[in-house]
């Protein structure tokens, strides 16, 4: 496994690709970022064990806290641009919300919930699909203050990197650094979203 993607992980460049990739899915959520993310992760466990003995780990193995570290500050910096867009934007979105029941009711459930310092709601939607695109989206258009939604985001980035890049890193070291533990892992990340979905869907209006 850590030969197959040696040639995308062994390089500085993963970083500049993971960066990317997350931010830019906050307007795109079909781009694969937390399989990146898992991916880079395995790779760098795979790396830890081949150093073995020799206690060295190779420079070209990804380090598993700047892993975490630029994905989780990629997913905050794409929701401020989000956000921002939305807030400059605000009638124009507001109308395309209006013509939809759902997501008016989203807005205000979301609006009540930043109100009432509720900001779970934030965390757990980062874990759905799409989830984080329509909840910076949202704060935006309806000009929720920065210092109410900005916290709760860096709170969601880093929960979610860190349990992507945790997959990764364990899966390798539990199940070996093969194409089984990415399977799983993955698995383990649809679910995780399928089951925050399932949550918000459920959160009383």
């Amino acid at each position: 496994m850590f030969e197959s993607v040696g040639t995308l992980t062994g390089s500085p460049w993963i970083y500049a690709l993971i960066a990317l990739s997350v931010l830019l899915d906050v307007f795109l959520p079909v781009l694969p970022s937390g399989v990146l993310v898992m991916a880079a992760a395995t790779a760098a466990a795979a790396g830890t064990k081949a150093a073995g003995a020799a206690q060295v780990v190779p420079d070209d193995v990804p380090d598993v806290a700047a892993l975490v570290l630029c994905a989780a500050t990629a997913s905050v910096l794409g929701d401020l641009v989000a956000y921002r867009l939305a807030w400059r934007g605000g009638e124009r979105l507001g109308r395309v919300v209006a013509r939809s029941r759902r997501l008016t009711t989203a807005q205000e459930r979301l609006g009540d919930a930043l109100a009432k310092g509720g900001g779970p709601l934030v965390v757990l939607a980062r874990f759905a699909p799409a989830g984080r695109s329509v909840v910076s989206l949202i704060a935006g258009a309806a000009h929720r203050r920065a210092r109410d939604f900005l916290p709760w985001s860096a709170l969601a980035g880093l929960s979610w990197a860190g349990y992507s890049v945790a997959l990764g890193y364990l899966g390798a070291h539990w199940l070996g650094a093969t194409w089984l533990a990415t399977g799983v892992s993955a698995l383990a990340l649809v679910a995780a979203g399928a089951g925050a979905a399932y949550l918000v869907r459920r959160q009383p209006a």
